[in-house]
């Protein structure tokens, strides 16, 4: 979720208006149809959805038919004190989860970051149930790994990934170098020692190519989802946050290693250019992106926000059902 120096402002503004809106709703518990989110991740848990997105302290919402959504209470009760020490700029408004289950907890990923700043860092937290019936606490264990502006990556954005082996790494990243995957150790609290990273997408190339290295690196929010022999890597590129003047769209490769190379269907690489596009706008949202993919009951589902066309570019969420063509390629209808 990249937070440009250059963002509109106007779409800034509308879109934290819709949060505030929305924040009544979180004292009154009430439920709604098309949620206010930005950056949504999701996980299931007996007969129950639950939605993480981004929002003051990491906003949260359950469903039992993925249709009907109940707005429930932030994660945290107040930010998380070693990012407010940390990370100047940071007040509590986190954004880009991501949700898992892995070994017997539910671990939560959070960003942590200031608008058009490398000064992040990707947070951990878990919990053994997502229910709001238990008053067990998220156990937050700090920082999992740290960018500073001498760094070329962007701490923000993770997403996590377990291999074929079972082993953990997280995928993260937003403009500056491209998108990073890095190994996690065993209980997902830090990156594994001595830590390497490998970029997995970048749009800022040398050397030829059928498609021109650009001058800004605009790509973030990476998902990656394992479907068959492949794995697949969901990333946004161009600008999210400006309202109905963002151009976000979402486009993947995939690779038969998590690590990659990932390829697009034109075989290019994502780290010089490549990219399948899979959904950017239609009659109702513009700028599509932040995308998460998941396989629940027997289907495939594809998840991101849109802005809102008939409601001034508020941040809504996009939710479809994902099929495969023949090819092994994923489908999304804009419809």
């Amino acid at each position: 979720m990249k937070r440009t120096l250059f963002i509109g402002m106007l779409g800034l503004s509308a879109l934290m208006s819709g949060y505030a809106q929305q924040g009544e709703g979180v004292r009154k518990g009430r439920i709604v149809r098309e949620p206010l989110v930005h950056d949504p991740v999701m996980a299931k848990e007996g007969d129950t959805y639950y939605l993480y997105s981004t929002g003051h302290n990491v906003s949260s919402f359950s469903s039992k038919d993925l249709s009907e959504w109940t707005i429930r209470h932030s994660v945290f009760s107040a930010p998380p004190q070693w990012a407010v020490d940390s990370i100047k700029g940071y007040e509590g408004h986190t954004w880009a989860p991501d949700i898992i289950y892995y070994k017997g907890n539910y671990h939560l990923f959070y960003s942590c970051s200031a608008f058009g700043k490398n000064t992040s860092a990707i947070g951990h937290a878990y919990r053994r149930t997502l229910s709001s019936a238990s008053d067990e606490p998220w156990t937050d264990t700090g920082a999992v790994i740290v960018s500073h502006a001498r760094d070329n990556f962007n701490a923000i954005d993770p997403n996590i990934v377990v291999d074929e082996k079972g082993d953990p790494w997280m995928a993260f990243g937003s403009f500056w170098g491209g998108i990073q995957l890095v190994r996690l150790t065993e209980d997902l609290t830090s990156t594994l020692k001595p830590e390497k990273l490998y970029t997995i997408c970048t749009r800022q190339f040398e050397g030829a190519s059928d498609v021109p290295s650009r001058s800004v690196n605009s790509v973030e929010a990476p998902f990656i989802f394992k479907h068959g022999d492949y794995y697949y890597l969901f990333v946004s590129y161009d600008f999210c946050c400006r309202g109905l003047k963002s151009d976000y769209k979402v486009v993947v490769g995939r690779s038969t290693r998590v690590t990659g190379p990932y390829v697009d269907k034109d075989g290019r690489e994502l780290t010089r250019g490549g990219g399948s596009l899979v959904v950017d706008s239609n009659d109702e949202f513009v700028a599509i992106g932040h995308s998460a993919v998941y396989h629940f009951d027997g289907k495939d589902y594809f998840m991101a926000h849109g802005y809102s066309r008939s409601e001034d570019g508020a941040s809504k969420l996009f939710f479809r059902e994902m099929t495969w063509d023949e090819e092994g390629w994923p489908l999304v209808s804009a419809e």
